[in-house]
């Protein structure tokens, strides 16, 4: 494994009786980088990531991170990946400094709570209980609390559905700082807008396959370089811009 390379899917495949859901699939990402994994409802997004993150077994292939082998040594890769879920669930009446607390001592971490709730803007929600967060707020805390042991990778599932712009646009924000930190980020998104944003690089799965990897610079490139061409009328703004310019583009209360 080159030095640059943290993730390596080698041939990955599951099948539920006679149906291959991941069908044998390969790709590598980067230390540091955002990469996407886009595709329709039962393209095999999420169950590709569940095989690396140790949900579920792998029935074929292989997978590594940063050198250890996935399927041989799942508790050792728990230590080494941040998970984030689509509805990640909290114990309830219990405050957010006491979760964050809760989820170190799981990995034989001491941490600053605060320090980590000041990082995403809740350093004022610290004795706030989940269930009075707002979405966005619970998604940043879900973040945070994936964190704590300083993983190598980090995995979001859908990470801004249901969230309004303002929000959306704030966790991008937080995504790109987890990033920043040297920590690689691998995604899943139905939101094309934010692909395009976040993602250093784009793979595109269809039917449990690989159809196209590339930047999305270069996607779209390779699609216009095939003739592709829509009617074109250039906007300098957006209705989502001026939604966040009459709100605030600073984060709310409730955001």
């Amino acid at each position: 494994m080159t030095d640059d390379i943290i993730l390596k899917v080698d041939n990955l495949q599951k099948t539920y009786g006679d149906n291959k859901v991941v069908k044998g699939i390969s790709f590598e990402v980067k230390r540091g980088e955002i990469f996407g994994i886009l595709g329709p409802n039962g393209a095999g997004k999420t169950t590709t990531l569940e095989m690396i993150e140790t949900l579920r077994p792998i029935d074929g292939g292989s997978a590594t991170i940063d050198g250890v082998d996935v399927a041989s040594h799942p508790y050792k890769i728990r230590g080494m990946i941040g998970v984030q879920p689509q509805t990640p669930g909290f114990q309830d009446k219990t405050k957010l400094t006491e979760l964050i607390q809760m989820f170190a001592a799981a990995y034989g971490e001491k941490v600053d709570p605060k320090k980590f709730l000041d990082e995403v803007n809740l350093g004022e929600k610290a004795d706030s209980f989940v269930e009075n967060l707002s979405g966005g707020q619970r998604q940043r805390f879900s973040i945070v609390t994936a964190l704590v042991h300083s993983p190598k990778v980090f995995f979001l599932d859908e990470p801004t559905t249901g969230l309004d712009p303002q929000a959306r646009r704030n966790l991008w924000k937080l995504i790109e700082e987890v990033r920043d930190r040297g920590i690689s980020v691998i995604l899943t998104t139905h939101y094309m807008d934010e692909a395009e944003i976040l993602c250093d690089r784009i793979a595109i799965m269809d039917q449990g396959e690989i159809i196209k990897l590339d930047t999305p610079k270069n996607l779209i490139k390779d699609l216009l370089g095939r003739g592709f061409k829509k009617e074109q009328q250039v906007e300098q703004a957006n209705l989502e811009d001026v939604f966040i310019d009459l709100t605030g583009k600073g984060l709310h209360h409730d955001a």
